[in-house]
Protein backbone atom coordinates (compact mmCIF):
# COMPACT_ATOMS: atom_id res chain seq x y z
CA UNK A 1 0.00 0.00 0.00
CA UNK A 2 1.17 3.15 -0.86
CA UNK A 3 0.29 5.63 1.34
CA UNK A 4 0.58 9.73 1.03
CA UNK A 5 0.95 11.30 4.83
CA UNK A 6 0.37 15.60 3.98
CA UNK A 7 1.43 17.27 6.94
CA UNK A 8 4.81 17.31 8.49
CA UNK A 9 4.14 18.27 12.10
CA UNK A 10 4.28 15.72 15.26
CA UNK A 11 0.85 13.83 13.93
CA UNK A 12 2.05 13.66 10.50
CA UNK A 13 5.55 12.59 10.94
CA UNK A 14 4.89 10.00 13.64
CA UNK A 15 2.08 8.92 11.28
CA UNK A 16 4.49 8.51 8.41
CA UNK A 17 7.43 6.45 10.95
CA UNK A 18 4.70 3.61 11.79
CA UNK A 19 3.09 3.08 8.48
CA UNK A 20 6.47 2.26 7.01
CA UNK A 21 7.29 -0.08 9.92
CA UNK A 22 3.95 -2.06 9.34
CA UNK A 23 5.23 -2.42 5.51
CA UNK A 24 3.66 0.45 3.78
CA UNK A 25 5.19 2.43 0.96
CA UNK A 26 4.95 6.10 2.45
CA UNK A 27 5.43 9.64 0.69
CA UNK A 28 5.61 12.56 3.46
CA UNK A 29 4.90 15.89 1.75
CA UNK A 30 5.10 19.03 3.60
CA UNK A 31 5.30 22.96 2.46
CA UNK A 32 8.24 23.07 4.36
CA UNK A 33 10.52 23.69 5.71
CA UNK A 34 10.31 21.13 8.26
CA UNK A 35 10.16 21.51 10.89
CA UNK A 36 7.12 23.84 9.79
CA UNK A 37 7.16 27.19 12.27
CA UNK A 38 3.92 27.51 11.59
CA UNK A 39 3.26 24.25 13.21
CA UNK A 40 1.49 23.65 16.36
CA UNK A 41 4.43 21.09 17.64
CA UNK A 42 7.04 23.54 16.65
CA UNK A 43 8.45 25.54 19.70
CA UNK A 44 11.68 24.93 21.96
CA UNK A 45 9.84 22.79 24.58
CA UNK A 46 6.40 21.10 25.26
CA UNK A 47 4.85 19.70 28.64
CA UNK A 48 5.20 15.76 29.08
CA UNK A 49 2.29 15.00 30.99
CA UNK A 50 0.11 12.29 32.12
CA UNK A 51 -1.95 13.83 34.63
CA UNK A 52 -5.47 14.23 32.99
CA UNK A 53 -7.77 14.91 36.14
CA UNK A 54 -10.07 11.78 36.30
CA UNK A 55 -9.23 10.76 32.78
CA UNK A 56 -8.40 7.60 32.44
CA UNK A 57 -7.96 7.06 29.17
CA UNK A 58 -5.81 9.96 28.57
CA UNK A 59 -3.63 8.82 31.97
CA UNK A 60 -2.88 5.44 30.81
CA UNK A 61 -2.01 6.91 27.50
CA UNK A 62 0.44 9.49 28.72
CA UNK A 63 1.98 6.50 30.51
CA UNK A 64 2.76 4.48 27.21
CA UNK A 65 4.03 7.60 25.88
CA UNK A 66 6.30 8.31 28.88
CA UNK A 67 7.86 4.80 28.09
CA UNK A 68 7.89 5.86 24.65
CA UNK A 69 10.04 8.96 24.89
CA UNK A 70 12.84 7.29 27.16
CA UNK A 71 12.55 4.88 24.41
CA UNK A 72 13.98 7.81 21.93
CA UNK A 73 16.15 8.64 24.68
CA UNK A 74 18.06 5.68 24.38
CA UNK A 75 17.60 5.56 21.25
CA UNK A 76 18.63 9.38 20.08
CA UNK A 77 22.21 10.57 20.02
CA UNK A 78 21.22 13.52 21.84
CA UNK A 79 18.11 12.85 24.46
CA UNK A 80 15.04 15.27 23.58
CA UNK A 81 13.25 14.21 26.64
CA UNK A 82 14.03 15.73 30.07
CA UNK A 83 12.06 13.70 33.28
CA UNK A 84 12.59 16.41 35.90
CA UNK A 85 9.29 16.09 37.11
CA UNK A 86 6.05 18.22 36.60
CA UNK A 87 4.44 20.11 39.20
CA UNK A 88 0.76 21.37 39.89
CA UNK A 89 0.42 24.04 42.08
CA UNK A 90 -3.00 25.87 43.41
CA UNK A 91 -3.47 29.01 45.09
CA UNK A 92 -6.16 28.02 47.39
CA UNK A 93 -6.44 23.90 48.57
CA UNK A 94 -7.31 21.47 46.32
CA UNK A 95 -10.70 20.50 46.15
CA UNK A 96 -12.48 17.41 45.34
CA UNK A 97 -13.42 17.72 41.64
CA UNK A 98 -10.54 20.14 40.92
CA UNK A 99 -8.20 18.79 37.57
CA UNK A 100 -5.12 18.81 40.47
CA UNK A 101 -6.71 16.42 42.95
CA UNK A 102 -8.48 14.46 40.61
CA UNK A 103 -4.91 13.71 38.79
CA UNK A 104 -3.27 13.16 42.21
CA UNK A 105 -5.88 10.76 43.18
CA UNK A 106 -6.30 8.61 39.97
CA UNK A 107 -1.87 8.93 39.60
CA UNK A 108 -1.84 7.74 43.28
CA UNK A 109 -3.85 4.57 42.75
CA UNK A 110 -2.09 3.81 39.40
CA UNK A 111 1.35 3.54 41.24
CA UNK A 112 3.04 6.75 40.56
CA UNK A 113 5.73 8.57 42.00
CA UNK A 114 4.29 11.54 43.10
CA UNK A 115 4.33 13.87 46.29
CA UNK A 116 1.82 16.14 47.78
CA UNK A 117 3.02 20.04 48.70
CA UNK A 118 1.91 22.15 51.07
CA UNK A 119 2.53 25.86 51.14
CA UNK A 120 5.39 25.21 53.35
CA UNK A 121 7.28 22.65 51.03
CA UNK A 122 6.77 24.50 48.03
CA UNK A 123 8.12 27.80 49.36
CA UNK A 124 11.10 25.95 50.42
CA UNK A 125 11.29 23.77 47.34
CA UNK A 126 10.46 26.22 44.61
CA UNK A 127 11.70 29.28 45.77
CA UNK A 128 11.36 31.29 42.94
CA UNK A 129 7.57 31.35 43.21
CA UNK A 130 5.99 34.39 45.92
CA UNK A 131 5.77 32.52 49.20
CA UNK A 132 2.34 32.53 49.83
CA UNK A 133 1.19 32.18 46.31
CA UNK A 134 0.68 28.51 45.93
CA UNK A 135 -0.52 26.43 49.18
CA UNK A 136 -1.23 23.45 47.73
CA UNK A 137 -0.53 20.75 44.95
CA UNK A 138 1.92 18.28 44.41
CA UNK A 139 5.36 17.05 42.34
CA UNK A 140 4.88 14.03 39.85
CA UNK A 141 8.22 12.76 39.49
CA UNK A 142 7.26 10.71 36.11
CA UNK A 143 7.05 13.33 33.71
CA UNK A 144 8.94 16.65 32.32
CA UNK A 145 9.05 18.12 28.69
CA UNK A 146 10.32 17.80 25.38
CA UNK A 147 12.44 19.64 23.21
CA UNK A 148 9.23 19.96 20.44
CA UNK A 149 11.13 21.34 17.69
CA UNK A 150 14.10 19.04 18.02
CA UNK A 151 12.13 16.14 18.45
CA UNK A 152 9.94 16.65 15.23
CA UNK A 153 13.48 17.29 13.41
CA UNK A 154 14.81 13.62 14.92
CA UNK A 155 11.72 12.32 13.37
CA UNK A 156 11.87 13.95 10.15
CA UNK A 157 15.98 12.45 10.39
CA UNK A 158 14.62 9.15 11.24
CA UNK A 159 11.93 8.90 8.62
CA UNK A 160 14.32 10.11 5.80
CA UNK A 161 17.34 7.31 7.16
CA UNK A 162 14.29 4.86 7.41
CA UNK A 163 13.23 5.49 3.21
CA UNK A 164 10.21 7.12 4.05
CA UNK A 165 10.21 9.75 0.78
CA UNK A 166 10.20 13.18 2.52
CA UNK A 167 8.94 16.47 0.17
CA UNK A 168 9.15 19.35 1.95
CA UNK A 169 8.55 21.36 -1.07
CA UNK A 170 5.37 20.01 -1.71
CA UNK A 171 1.75 22.13 -0.72
CA UNK A 172 -0.57 20.07 -1.43
CA UNK A 173 -3.86 22.12 -2.76
CA UNK A 174 -6.51 19.18 -3.50
CA UNK A 175 -7.56 15.32 -2.42
CA UNK A 176 -8.66 13.65 -4.92
CA UNK A 177 -9.90 10.51 -5.48
CA UNK A 178 -6.74 8.39 -6.35
CA UNK A 179 -4.14 10.67 -4.07
CA UNK A 180 -3.60 14.57 -4.24
CA UNK A 181 -2.90 17.61 -6.36
CA UNK A 182 0.53 20.01 -5.55
CA UNK A 183 0.21 22.66 -7.86
CA UNK A 184 0.14 20.60 -11.43
CA UNK A 185 1.84 17.64 -9.71
CA UNK A 186 -0.51 14.54 -8.96
CA UNK A 187 0.66 12.72 -6.35
CA UNK A 188 -1.06 9.14 -6.15
CA UNK A 189 -1.24 7.07 -3.28
CA UNK A 190 -3.80 4.05 -2.18
CA UNK A 191 -4.80 6.01 1.07
CA UNK A 192 -4.48 9.67 2.16
CA UNK A 193 -3.37 10.76 5.37
CA UNK A 194 -4.56 14.27 6.62
CA UNK A 195 -2.37 15.79 9.48
CA UNK A 196 -2.38 19.48 8.80
CA UNK A 197 -4.05 20.56 12.29
CA UNK A 198 -5.63 23.80 12.03
CA UNK A 199 -5.45 23.99 8.58
CA UNK A 200 -7.50 20.73 8.19
CA UNK A 201 -10.65 22.61 6.81
CA UNK A 202 -8.74 24.03 3.89
CA UNK A 203 -8.38 20.65 2.62
CA UNK A 204 -11.60 19.41 3.85
CA UNK A 205 -14.24 22.32 4.27
CA UNK A 206 -16.40 20.09 5.87
CA UNK A 207 -14.54 20.14 8.94
CA UNK A 208 -14.88 23.94 9.29
CA UNK A 209 -17.84 23.38 12.32
CA UNK A 210 -16.00 20.71 14.36
CA UNK A 211 -12.22 22.64 14.05
CA UNK A 212 -11.81 25.59 15.62
CA UNK A 213 -8.31 27.48 15.55
CA UNK A 214 -7.48 29.39 18.39
CA UNK A 215 -4.04 30.95 18.93
CA UNK A 216 -2.37 30.90 22.51
CA UNK A 217 0.47 33.44 23.42
CA UNK A 218 4.01 31.64 24.31
CA UNK A 219 6.67 33.55 25.76
CA UNK A 220 10.39 33.33 26.14
CA UNK A 221 11.83 34.90 28.87
CA UNK A 222 15.52 36.28 29.86
CA UNK A 223 15.94 36.14 33.65
CA UNK A 224 18.41 38.08 35.15
CA UNK A 225 18.98 35.54 37.19
CA UNK A 226 19.09 32.36 35.80
CA UNK A 227 19.90 30.17 39.30
CA UNK A 228 16.98 29.93 40.51
CA UNK A 229 15.18 28.78 37.03
CA UNK A 230 16.72 25.42 37.29
CA UNK A 231 15.33 22.09 36.86
CA UNK A 232 15.84 21.06 40.47
CA UNK A 233 14.17 24.10 41.85
CA UNK A 234 11.88 25.11 38.89
CA UNK A 235 10.61 22.01 37.56
CA UNK A 236 8.10 22.03 34.29
CA UNK A 237 4.97 23.24 36.08
CA UNK A 238 1.22 24.33 35.96
CA UNK A 239 0.79 27.39 38.39
CA UNK A 240 -3.07 26.92 38.93
CA UNK A 241 -3.27 26.20 35.35
CA UNK A 242 -7.05 24.82 35.03
CA UNK A 243 -8.17 28.22 36.56
CA UNK A 244 -5.02 30.75 35.41
CA UNK A 245 -4.23 28.62 31.92
CA UNK A 246 -0.68 29.46 33.28
CA UNK A 247 2.53 26.82 32.30
CA UNK A 248 5.77 26.45 31.95
CA UNK A 249 9.63 25.10 32.00
CA UNK A 250 12.76 25.40 33.42
CA UNK A 251 15.89 27.04 31.97
CA UNK A 252 17.37 25.79 29.14
CA UNK A 253 20.67 25.51 28.03
CA UNK A 254 20.10 29.16 25.82
CA UNK A 255 19.01 30.34 29.01
CA UNK A 256 15.04 30.91 28.31
CA UNK A 257 12.64 30.21 30.88
CA UNK A 258 9.11 29.86 28.49
CA UNK A 259 6.21 30.70 29.83
CA UNK A 260 2.52 29.99 27.83
CA UNK A 261 -1.06 29.64 28.49
CA UNK A 262 -3.17 26.91 28.04
CA UNK A 263 -6.68 28.45 28.31
CA UNK A 264 -9.62 30.20 26.12
CA UNK A 265 -7.03 31.65 23.46
CA UNK A 266 -8.37 33.96 20.53
CA UNK A 267 -10.15 33.33 17.52
CA UNK A 268 -7.32 32.75 14.64
CA UNK A 269 -7.81 32.49 11.29
CA UNK A 270 -5.06 30.30 9.32
CA UNK A 271 -2.64 32.94 7.64
CA UNK A 272 -3.35 35.71 10.02
CA UNK A 273 -0.05 37.38 11.99
CA UNK A 274 1.26 35.01 14.63
CA UNK A 275 1.86 38.06 17.04
CA UNK A 276 0.96 37.98 20.77
CA UNK A 277 -1.24 40.94 21.69
CA UNK A 278 -0.86 43.58 23.98
CA UNK A 279 -3.37 42.53 26.46
CA UNK A 280 -1.36 39.03 26.03
CA UNK A 281 1.83 40.22 27.51
CA UNK A 282 0.68 42.47 30.50
CA UNK A 283 -1.48 39.33 31.57
CA UNK A 284 1.74 37.59 31.27
CA UNK A 285 3.07 40.65 33.00
CA UNK A 286 0.32 40.59 35.72
CA UNK A 287 0.74 36.88 36.58
CA UNK A 288 4.69 36.60 36.72
CA UNK A 289 4.53 39.66 39.34
CA UNK A 290 1.97 38.07 42.20
CA UNK A 291 3.44 34.19 41.17
CA UNK A 292 7.13 34.62 39.79
CA UNK A 293 8.18 37.81 40.58
CA UNK A 294 12.27 37.40 39.66
CA UNK A 295 10.67 37.23 36.39
CA UNK A 296 8.06 40.04 36.12
CA UNK A 297 10.89 42.54 34.34
CA UNK A 298 12.74 39.42 32.53
CA UNK A 299 13.38 40.25 28.70
CA UNK A 300 11.03 38.86 26.51
CA UNK A 301 13.28 37.49 23.59
CA UNK A 302 10.25 35.59 21.75
CA UNK A 303 7.32 35.46 21.69
CA UNK A 304 4.11 33.98 19.09
CA UNK A 305 1.14 32.45 19.26
CA UNK A 306 0.89 28.56 19.18
CA UNK A 307 -2.24 27.99 16.42
CA UNK A 308 -4.52 25.28 18.71
CA UNK A 309 -6.75 22.80 15.99
CA UNK A 310 -9.29 22.60 19.08
CA UNK A 311 -12.30 20.20 18.54
CA UNK A 312 -15.46 20.67 20.54
CA UNK A 313 -14.89 18.08 23.19
CA UNK A 314 -11.14 18.48 23.04
CA UNK A 315 -10.31 15.03 22.14
CA UNK A 316 -8.47 14.20 19.22
CA UNK A 317 -9.90 13.27 15.65
CA UNK A 318 -7.94 10.18 14.45
CA UNK A 319 -10.50 8.33 12.35
CA UNK A 320 -11.56 7.27 8.43
CA UNK A 321 -13.56 9.75 6.42
CA UNK A 322 -16.89 8.17 6.71
CA UNK A 323 -17.54 9.06 2.74
CA UNK A 324 -14.01 8.68 1.42
CA UNK A 325 -12.37 5.04 2.75
CA UNK A 326 -9.28 5.73 1.44
CA UNK A 327 -8.56 8.82 3.63
CA UNK A 328 -7.91 9.17 7.32
CA UNK A 329 -8.33 12.69 9.25
CA UNK A 330 -5.31 13.49 11.87
CA UNK A 331 -5.95 16.33 13.72
CA UNK A 332 -7.63 18.05 16.98
CA UNK A 333 -4.05 18.35 19.01
CA UNK A 334 -6.76 20.47 20.83
CA UNK A 335 -3.14 22.11 22.51
CA UNK A 336 -2.38 18.79 24.33
CA UNK A 337 -1.04 16.61 21.59
CA UNK A 338 3.02 16.42 21.58
CA UNK A 339 3.14 14.86 24.67
CA UNK A 340 1.31 11.37 22.84
CA UNK A 341 4.30 11.73 20.03
CA UNK A 342 5.59 7.96 21.16
CA UNK A 343 2.35 6.74 20.62
CA UNK A 344 0.15 8.79 18.12
CA UNK A 345 1.59 6.88 15.18
CA UNK A 346 0.39 3.30 16.34
CA UNK A 347 -3.11 4.78 16.79
CA UNK A 348 -3.25 6.97 13.49
CA UNK A 349 -1.69 3.82 11.63
CA UNK A 350 -4.39 1.65 13.00
CA UNK A 351 -7.12 3.71 11.87
CA UNK A 352 -5.00 4.18 8.44
CA UNK A 353 -5.12 -0.03 7.89
CA UNK A 354 -8.55 -0.56 9.30
CA UNK A 355 -7.56 -1.58 12.96
CA UNK A 356 -9.39 -1.16 15.98
CA UNK A 357 -7.73 -0.14 19.60
CA UNK A 358 -9.20 0.69 22.73
CA UNK A 359 -9.31 4.91 21.85
CA UNK A 360 -11.10 3.87 18.53
CA UNK A 361 -14.15 5.15 20.12
CA UNK A 362 -13.06 8.33 21.68
CA UNK A 363 -11.40 9.47 18.28
CA UNK A 364 -14.03 8.44 15.94
CA UNK A 365 -15.44 10.65 13.15
CA UNK A 366 -17.76 12.91 15.27
CA UNK A 367 -18.96 16.02 12.77
CA UNK A 368 -22.41 15.48 14.19
CA UNK A 369 -21.28 17.16 17.69
CA UNK A 370 -23.10 20.34 18.48
CA UNK A 371 -21.84 21.03 21.98
CA UNK A 372 -19.81 23.89 22.87
CA UNK A 373 -16.27 24.00 22.46
CA UNK A 374 -14.47 22.71 25.59
CA UNK A 375 -10.45 21.88 26.50
CA UNK A 376 -9.04 18.68 28.46
CA UNK A 377 -9.11 18.57 32.09
CA UNK A 378 -5.98 21.08 32.35
CA UNK A 379 -7.52 23.91 30.23
CA UNK A 380 -8.80 27.37 31.86
CA UNK A 381 -12.19 28.66 30.27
Amino acid sequence: MHVLVIGGGIFGVTAALELHARGCDVTLADPGPLPHPLAESTDISKLVRCDYGADEDYTLLGERALDGWRRWNGTWRTARFHETGVCFLTQQPMQPGSFEHASFTLLARRGHHIERLDAAAIAARFPAYRPGAYVDGYLHREGGWAESGATVAQLITDAIAAGITVRADCAIDRIVDDGALAGNEHLPADAIVLCTGAWAPQLLPELASALRPVGQPVFHLLPADPAPFAAASFPAFGADISRTGYYGFPINRDGIVKIANHGAGIDYTPGAPRDVTTAQEAALRSFLADAIPALAHAQIVGSRLCVYGDTRDADFWIARHPARPTLTVATGGSGHGFKFAPVLGELIADAVLGRSNPFTHKFRWRADLTTPFRGDAARSS
